[in-house]
């Protein structure tokens, strides 16, 4: 393991010494609020929802008629027309936000040694490609198969294409923990840098898993709102809500160890402090709020944060019933009585929810608000929920400075991964 290079400005962490600061120089990202970072700020300071009725596929015989779209997305934008024609959605919406964080950080590949570049990022897989494969298979026979099937259809094919686009020869890995899959891929990128494996990482998610199957399986397990009107649709922590919106995009953000980003004198956003991880072991669907707040209380002792520093949470705040109530405990286990202090907001509320790749793009949404000394809302709070009493910023933006942040990211299935993320201090 290679320590040397965090010794002049490293910390202590778990009882280690020497660790790297890892810090974020670039952020990019496509999704229902804007295709870009400034467009997604400027919807999420003015409380803008960006939901719209399903037009992805006929929703006749569906109980779900409302979603989160990325709307005038052009992928000849960003890429050779080839390459769109190689690339699933989810792939090209990765490229984008990927280019927006390397222009954002200034990174320029042919200063820096291939091999300590790398890359994470999480993908769900788009089922209707799977499905038109097979039915592709089955209508003409194997010997017509898309040859390029498993490069366009496996997990690991975002990292595989962001790699191959920035020249990038370092670690190169793609994780899924569902939900929390993008917060995930940032804390396994923060430990490559902290291990010394690399010096920057790209890292975070893309997802464009919007497919008749996913809305089918998840409305008959009750996961999705039914509100037919899109104003309304999503309301997390109010007493009225009903479940969460099926969105699409993708984030990505560039991590560098605090050395070498001062060495090439980069600007700095933000800090990934600490990383904490858990799993429920309880249940495939149903969240268990003792193991959520092990996640937070990990997060916050690995960066060395009293819960009385914290001035912001941003929430997974799904809006659905029990994972928003069980949320609001898990914040009171860690928080006690300064859980009532600290403004909490649920991105989701406006972006709905984008699955794997919600994580990362909350932790730029929480990384703007640091930036700007504005708390985004959760819109569509309108009645109290007695299970439901913190502090959750209703429904328009408020000016507070903000140094100390705990992003939150809650797997379906139990898998839950925490980040603290801090305004660099010198």
């Amino acid at each position: 393991m290679n320590t040397a290079r965090g010794s002049d400005n490293s910390k202590s962490s778990r009882g280690m010494v020497n660790i790297p600061r890892v810090v974020v120089t670039g952020m990019g990202t496509v999704n229902p609020l804007g295709l870009n970072a400034p467009e997604f700020w400027k919807g999420l300071a003015a409380g803008k929802a960006a939901f719209s009725p399903i037009t992805r596929f006929d929703t006749t015989s569906f109980r779900v008629k409302v979603n989160a779209e990325v709307n005038g997305f052009d992928p000849a934008k960003y890429m050779d027309l080839k390459v769109v024609d190689r690339t699933s959605r989810t792939i090209q919406f990765a490229i984008a936000a990927a280019r927006e964080a390397i222009e954002s950080a200034g990174l320029d590949m042919t200063q820096e040694t291939p091999e300590r570049v790398g890359v994470s990022i999480s993908t769900m897989t788009e089922q209707g490609y799977i499905i038109r494969g097979w039915e592709l298979y089955q209508r003409i026979g194997p010997r017509r198969a898309d040859p390029l099937f498993i490069t366009k259809s496996t997990a690991s094919a975002a990292s595989m294409q962001v790699g191959m686009m920035l020249g990038a020869k370092g670690p190169n890995s793609a994780v899924n923990s569902l939900c929390a899959s993008g917060t995930d891929a940032l804390g396994s990128a923060a430990s490559f840098i902290r291990l010394g494996y690399a010096d920057v990482m790209i890292a975070g998610s893309s997802d464009a898993s919007l497919e008749p199957v996913t809305i089918a399986g998840l409305d008959v397990m009750g996961a999705l709102s039914r509100e037919p009107d899109p104003s309304k649709a999503c309301r997390p922590f109010d007493l009225n809500r009903n479940g969460f919106v099926y969105g699409e995009g993708s984030g990505l953000v560039i991590l560098e160890s605090y050395e070498h980003a001062r060495r090439r004198g980069a600007s700095i956003l933000g800090e990934i402090a600490g990383v904490g991880w858990s799993f429920d072991a309880h249940d495939s669907t149903a969240p268990a709020p003792e193991t959520q707040a092990y996640a937070m209380r990990f997060a916050l002792q690995d960066a060395g944060v009293r819960v009385e520093e914290v001035d912001y949470i941003n929430a997974h705040g799904t809006s659905t019933k029990l994972n928003d109530a069980c949320e609001t405990r898990a914040i009171k286990m860690v928080f006690g009585e300064h859980a009532y202090k600290v403004p909490i907001s649920s991105t989701k509320s406006m972006i709905g929810h984008l699955v794997t790749a919600a994580g990362v793009v909350e932790t730029i949404a929480a990384l703007l608000v640091i930036d700007n000394g504005i708390i985004h809302p959760t819109i569509n709070y309108e009645t109290p929920d007695p299970d439901c009493d913190l502090d959750y910023v209703p429904n328009a933006a408020r000016q507070d400075q903000v140094n100390v942040c705990l992003k939150n990211s809650f797997g379906l299935g139990g898998e839950n991964c925490c980040l603290v993320l801090k305004r660099l201090q010198e």
